[in-house]
Order: C-alpha cells, then structure tokens, then sequence
C-alpha cells in the first residue's frame, strides 16, 4: 500500500485547550470543510440545536479584541492565550455580564453599534474555564451552535483544532464518492471533466476500471468526505496525496490557512462544475494562479504526464486528522490519439498577467491575482432596456469562472448623458436572478466599478431614497404596553446602509443581527412621557432618507 509523504503533523501543544463547552464535543462542521467562496476555518460545535449554553475560555489568557456584526461572526470573543495562539468564539449571545456592560458603553461612546475593537490586555483577564458568553445563533449562523477557532496570535493564521488534542473520538474512515479526470492542454474552465465511479472494496479501499483517455496531460480531482465516531455529518477531510506508481507527486493539508487566502478555495476545487449545481471536487493539482496555496509539491503540479502510452497505476490517500486512511487507485492510459481542441471564443487572458479588454463603449482589466488559469473571456453588448438604465448591457465572462481579486470594469455612457447626474449612477451586475451595485468613480463619461464575479454589466441612473419601514408601530403610537422598537429598511436596487439612529437627539443603539430588522429593546433611556425617534439611510447612489417618529410611553 502507498503511504502518504507528508511529515508527522505539527507539534501543537495537546491537552492545553479545553472544550469550550460542557457538553461533550460534537461537530457539525470542522476546519477545512469547502464552502461558498471560502475554507471554513474552525470547528462547529453543536449545542444540541439550542441556545443559551455557557461558553467556557479555553484556556488561560485575555480578552483581546470584541466583534458585534450583522453577518459572519455575529458577536464574538477573541482570547490571546501565553503560548501565542488565540482563540476566537463566534456566533454569541450575551457576553458575561461585565464585558456586557463594556460593550454597551463602547458602542454608545463610538456611536455604532457594529464593533472591531482591540481590548487593552489588563480589561478582562480570563482563567481557563471561565464563563465568556451563552452560545447563540447571531450573524451569519444558519442554525445554533459555536464556531470556535484556533489562530496564531502573531499573524493570525489560523491552525486545524482538531491536531490539538481535543476529546473528539474518531475511527471511522474518510469516504470517497467519485474521481474526475481533466485534460490539462485545456482550461479547466472550459471542460466538462470526465465523472468515474468508485468501487468501495472495504477497508478504506476503492478501485476503478481502467481509463483510457486522449490527452497525454491530465489531472485528478475527488469528492471525498468525513465524519467522526458517533456523527452522520458529512464533514470536510485533512489530508489527501496523489502517487503515480507509488511515487508522490502532489498533496494537501487543511492547516495553517489565513483568511486573506481563504478565498483560494476557489482554485481548490472544480469551481465551474459546483457553480452549474455539480459536486464538491477537489482537485489534486494546483493551478497556476493559486498564490497562497495549501498544497505541497513532492514531484510537481500535479499534471501527470501519460505521453510513454504505459498504464500510470494512480492513486489518492485520504486522511482525516485522527490518521484514519482510505485510498482510491485509478490505471490511467493514454491513447495515443489526441481530441482535437476547439477554439474558444473571446480574448485569452492567463493567469498571473496583467490585460486589459477594450471595446468602443466597454473595458475590463484583469489583474495578476484575479485568474486561476488560463480562459478566454467574451464580450457580448445588448442594447439598454429597463428603468433608469443609462448604457448598454455588457455581458462580460462566464460565471462559471472564479476570480480571486477584483476586476475592473469601465462604461462610457452616450455623450448626451448629462454630467450633473453622475453622481446618482451606479454600476449593476446581473447574474440570472442575482442583482448587485457599486457605487462607480468617473473619467469623462467613462464609469468604472470593481466586481469579483464575471456577469452582465450596466450603468442605472437611481434617484429613489431608501424606505424605512416601521414594523408594528406608527407615528405617534403610545409604546406603553411594548418593549422595543423594530424598523427595516428597503431599497429599489437593494444596497444600502443605516448612517445614523436617534432617541431624543443623541444616537441610540440599534441591534441590526443578520442585517435584518432593526431593533432598540427598551432601557433607562427610554422612560416615560414624549420620545421621538430619528433614523437616516443612505444608498449605494448617496440618495438619503430621514423619518422621525413621535411616540410615547
């Protein structure tokens, strides 16, 4: 049997760190699973689908820094710890009552209720197993739990938990699902690869039929995934390496990942076939333009060369992080006979390579760090139609094809637009039924706007305020029987933000979890007798609305 090439896994301190709950640990996602556009980069611990469980400090330290947001973490806690890691706790309710406190009065001195913030070390020291919060199902939380992470605390990359010891059983087997084969002359974007079936032979072995292709370059990809003693979640591997006649040639590890790079995911796996409604297939070779990559290179790239027309006996290693195997073997034979490669049609662009696109009334730039690999990129122009629309729809790419950084987008309008209205116009992307604008600065008549996605691409005219929407009250309503205030906000292209919110002249807080409602409970600022209310919101196109209500109590 092959054996995998990497080395013995970090030395991390095991047993430091405890269970940041006080049930018994269980995962519902764990560190390198693939999601939408990103790595995740802790573990999900179930809170046995409720709210409310305390949430214990991992280990001795200090509170270094607090983040209350609509999305992503919700509201969270990170805890420097003596040995230089940190861990962060995410997805809260309530804090323990004094840093509760402490929030509340730095979100009123900053007058906002989202935080960022550094806490200075001698604030809140923490023992390990100190009670830090209650478990919740705030900011980008599908459903409760704790997101629970491990980071160094020198750059803040962050490391694979389960490599720390913690009391998680695990000797069940990664699972392998299916192989691709991709021809490596050709993009892996503009290629359906070729699906093959596994066959499950017991005891962490699967096996294909032979394959024979025509292609002298290809690559491997796989979907594979895990699960631990006592879990039927389909959770994310740790390990896989790929060996041609026992030879390693290329690997991964989920560990050591930052979130600047976490977007690379992207380049990891099959980004084309997951985004028309595909599988989950990562690949075993690493494509030019992945910068910060998690892969190891033990020969080379991962392109396997079959040009000696011999059968290349391959096979891919999976490991979890416990060390539990399974291994999938592949013959692979090439046929002599290479398929003939159609042309695509557009500009080709690479990888790594700064160039532009440019038309009469349209450009696009792509930077270095935007491609993966290599693809051609069309152009298409349909005439303007739609409310407000000032140019041409330009359809740019495929949204098949990821892209890492922000490309730039420019658009002329006609020369009879008038130039004391550009200050209202926006950029609109449309991908089938997904809307987005940005607010776009001007050279000329040209309008420029970066985007992450390819798609079609207007210039709209928006003169429309927000709305903002009381929920359950109205202008001079009595709040006496009532114990908050809730109101939402809407917007004809869907992008806006809340500048300000006011009880009696001075800002107030207003909670906003998962950029939903708006919601003010209730304390000492709101006693009885008049009150009004005011809130301010602005658009993408800097349209500005302002309400006030008069209420009483």
């Amino acid at each position: 049997m092959v054996q995998a090439q990497f080395s013995e896994n970090p030395a991390y301190p095991k047993g430091y760190f405890r269970n940041p709950l006080g049930i018994s640990m269980s995962l519902s996602g764990n560190f390198g699973e693939l999601r939408p556009n990103h790595y995740h980069m802790g573990l999900d611990l179930k809170t046995e689908r409720r709210e409310n469980l305390p949430v214990y400090a991992a280990a001795e330290g200090y509170i270094s820094r607090i983040k209350v947001e609509p999305g992503g973490f919700g509201r969270a806690i990170y805890v420097n710890h003596p040995n230089g890691f940190t861990t962060v706790y995410c997805h809260l309710n309530n804090f323990f009552p004094a840093l509760e406190n402490w929030v509340k009065e730095l979100q009123y001195q900053k007058e906002s209720w989202y935080l960022n913030d550094e806490v200075a070390a001698h604030l809140f020291p923490v023992q390990k197993g100190q009670l830090l919060a209650y478990s919740g199902n705030t900011g980008g939380s599908q459903a409760p739990h704790l997101h629970f992470e491990i980071r160094r605390s020198t750059d803040e990359v962050n490391l694979n938990p389960q490599l720390f010891g913690f009391p998680l059983a695990d000797n069940t087997l990664p699972t392998i699902l299916r192989l691709a084969i991709y021809d490596r002359n050709s993009s892996v974007y503009e290629q359906n690869p070729r699906l093959i079936s596994v066959v499950n032979k017991g005891n962490g072995n699967y096996s294909t039929a032979l394959q024979t292709v025509n292609t002298p370059k290809i690559s491997l990809a796989l979907t594979t995934y895990d699960t631990h003693t006592g879990s039927s979640n389909l959770n994310g591997i740790y390990e896989a390496v790929l060996f041609d006649e026992q030879e390693a040639i290329i690997g991964f590890r989920m560990d050591q990942i930052g979130y600047e790079a976490t977007r690379y995911l992207n380049a990891h796996i099959d980004y084309k076939t997951k985004q028309q409604g595909g599988p989950y297939l990562q690949h075993l070779s690493e494509l030019p333009g992945y910068i910060q990559s998690i892969y190891t290179k033990f020969k080379n790239d991962g392109v396997i060369d079959l040009s000696d027309g011999l059968v290349h006996e391959l096979s891919i290693v999976v490991k979890d992080a416990n060390g539990n195997a399974s291994t999938v073997t592949v013959p692979v034979k090439y046929s002599g006979r290479m398929a003939t490669q159609a042309i695509p049609a557009g500009k080709r662009f690479y990888p790594l390579m700064l160039d532009i696109y440019e038309s009469e009334d349209c450009e696009f730039i792509i930077g270095e760090r935007t491609l993966y690999d290599s693809v051609s990129i069309l152009h298409r122009k349909l005439p303007a139609t739609g409310a407000g629309v000032v140019s041409s729809l330009h359809t740019i790419g495929s949204v098949s094809i990821p892209l890492q950084d922000a490309m730039m987008v420019r658009i002329k309008v006609p020369d009879t637009f008038r130039k004391e209205e550009q200050a209202k116009v926006v950029m609109q992307r449309i991908a089938g039924t997904k809307k987005e604008v940005q607010k776009v600065s001007w050279e000329e008549n040209w309008a420029m706007a970066g985007f992450r996605d390819f798609g079609a691409f207007q210039l709209v005219l928006d003169t429309t305020p927000p709305e903002i929407i009381p929920v359950g009250f109205k202008d001079g309503a009595n709040l006496s029987g009532a114990s908050r205030v809730v109101f939402t906000v809407q917007d004809n292209l869907g992008k806006w933000k809340v500048l300000r919110t006011e009880l009696d002249g001075a800002w107030v807080r207003f909670t906003n979890d998962k950029g939903r409602n708006f919601i003010y409970s209730f304390d000492e600022r709101f006693g009885p007798g008049e009150h009004e209310f005011k809130v301010v919101a602005v658009d993408e196109a800097g349209n500005e609305r302002e309400v006030r209500w008069k209420v009483r109590r």
